[in-house]
């Protein structure tokens, strides 16, 4: 790791020697425009720390000389640049060594995700090889007097070979430090690759439109008022990166508070989730109900916040007021989340993740397609993983044993259409059981054998619990 993150330092500082030093070919490197490089660099840093949501560094030395509070410390957006026009500008209308220059102020002062020196000369020396790449293709394909002599479309095609190759570069380095650094972030499918494709073209348009716009006869101001629109749209985009970063953030408080309280289901919440995801897009659900939908099966629990702690950790069976203590959880669980607009239609699902398909399930006694659909989801969900998974009242099962339970109850307890989908997600990805803990629960773990109970009939109305044991929690 070490030696490769020295050798791109060095790759980078090699891209700006023809700054300083005489170049094997005189375009290399100079002459450099100052009036050109100096505002590139400028706009760049302002622009990059404006797409990534946070406070420019022109503001924030602005503060300092006012004597204002600095703006408070807020997470900048992984995965380094994300406002790339003004760097391909740089590609287009400077020799690849002043090119490789325009992103280094950015890097080196803007925001970043995790601020550390390391961090911020990889970011640099990254970004400077691909600007140079991208601007040495573009020098010797002509681009150069081709963007001149506004010569169209010879110019535009070098220029897109100039992009891509920046990409190019650009990418083969971040794959490279997340292999070494084994963080297990992946790149993506074909759809994400296709996007950050698509989003590279836009963004080269727009590099394009600058160099020529700077080139006539309004120069840098052109550049200016054509960059704002994209400016706000990176703007607004940071800010709704930010908003679900928060949303995620709440999430997970309120899981981590659940799984403190009730132990012996640690993590279950979180496969909940993604169990249902898996439901959903095995359905084709849209992506965005399905980020809904993740959210409501990692909270469907939520509601045991609100139930008292001994009756969780009961090692024996309940009697019949605090098992009715207990199966108030989905009514509370709304109750918590009911003023959290982000959540949407999750809040349904949380309700409603207990009520059966034959009407004999709880808090409404929801029957059929009355029940909704992020509830049918959760609760094959939810009891998929309850019988996979070790409780402190019996051992947890293997696949094949609870995917057979969960059939044996569809059409009474489970939809049919969500176990189907459920068994056909787990034969193309598989599932991975939680272990118990290390050292095993406190105590003895008994044996008992599956099966889901049918429940006694009770009186309905919001409150009259129906017990539903068949895996679920």
């Amino acid at each position: 790791m070490a030696v490769c993150v020295a050798g791109v330092l060095l790759a980078g500082l090699l891209c700006l020697l023809p700054l300083v030093a005489p170049a094997p070919a005189d375009w290399l490197g100079g002459p450099v425009d100052l009036r050109r490089l100096a505002p590139l660099a400028l706009l760049h840093l302002c622009l990059e720390s404006l797409a990534d949501g946070m406070p420019t560094p022109c503001s924030r030395l602005w503060r300092r000389l006012a004597g204002r509070a600095p703006h408070p410390d807020q997470p900048g957006r992984r995965g380094g640049s994300s406002f790339f026009p003004v760097l391909f500008a740089g590609v287009l209308m400077l020799p690849p060594a002043a090119a490789a220059l325009v992103a280094v102020p950015a890097a080196l002062f803007g925001n970043a995700a995790r601020p550390g020196p390391v961090r911020r000369l990889w970011n640099a020396a990254q970004l400077a090889l691909a600007a140079f790449a991208g601007a040495v293709v573009f020098h010797l394909l002509g681009g150069p007097r081709l963007l001149l002599g506004s010569r169209f479309p010879a110019a535009a095609l070098g220029a897109l070979a100039a992009v891509l190759v920046f990409c190019l570069v650009n990418g083969v380095l971040v794959g490279i430090v997340r292999r070494l650094s084994g963080s297990g972030e992946p790149i993506g499918g074909p759809r994400a690759l296709w996007a950050c494709l698509v989003a590279a073209l836009l963004h080269g348009a727009a590099g394009l439109m600058v160099a020529v716009l700077w080139q006539g006869p309004y120069g840098a101001l052109a550049v200016l008022l054509a960059l704002l629109p994209l400016s706000i749209s990176a703007w607004v985009s940071a800010q709704t990166h930010r908003e679900q970063a928060a949303h995620r953030a709440t999430v997970q408080a309120l899981v981590q508070a659940v799984e403190i309280k009730d132990a012996y289901t640690r993590g279950h919440s979180e496969r909940v989730g993604r169990a249902s995801v898996l439901i959903a897009r095995q359905l084709g659900m849209a992506e965005d109900r399905i980020r809904t939908l993740h959210f409501a099966g990692t909270l469907h629990d939520v509601g045991k916040l609100a139930v008292a702690t001994e009756l969780l950790r009961r090692n024996g069976p309940l009697s019949e007021a605090e098992r009715h203590a207990v199966e108030v959880h989905p009514v509370a669980g709304h109750e918590l989340v009911r003023d959290l607009a982000f959540l949407g239609e999750a809040r349904d699902g949380i309700l409603h993740h207990h009520e059966r398909l034959d009407g004999r399930g709880y808090p409404d006694g929801l029957a059929g397609s009355r029940i909704p659909e992020f509830a049918r989801i959760i609760s094959v969900a939810d009891a998929f993983d309850s019988m996979t998974s070790t409780r402190s009242y019996r051992r947890g099962r293997p696949v094949d044993e609870a995917v057979a339970e969960l059939g044996r109850c569809a059409g009474s307890q489970f939809d049919p259409v969500m176990v189907g989908a459920l068994v056909s997600a787990l034969d193309q990805h598989g599932w991975q059981v939680e272990p118990p803990p290390p050292g095993g629960w406190d105590g003895e773990v008994p044996d008992i054998p599956l099966g889901v109970p049918e429940p006694a009939r009770r009186s309905r109305g919001r409150g009259a619990a129906v017990p539903t044991r068949g895996g679920s929690s």
